[in-house]
C-alpha cells in the first residue's frame, strides 16, 4: 500500500493543475478582455513614456 500513498500527492497536484489551466483558458476573452487590454495598453504606454 506504500505505492498508493506515493502516487496520491502527484495525482492530486496534476488534477489541480489541470483545473487551474482550464480556469485560465476559460477566463481569456469575454467581457473582461477589453478591460484587461486597456490596462495592458496603459501600462505599456506608461513604461514607454518613462524611457
Amino acid at each position: 500500500m506504500d505505492y498508493v500513498s506515493a502516487i496520491v500527492p502527484p495525482l492530486v497536484m496534476a488534477i489541480g493543475f489541470g483545473f487551474l489551466v482550464r480556469a485560465i483558458i476559460r477566463s481569456q476573452g469575454g467581457a473582461q478582455r477589453a478591460k484587461e487590454d486597456a490596462a495592458a495598453e496603459a501600462m505599456a504606454a506608461r513604461s514607454a513614456a518613462g524611457e
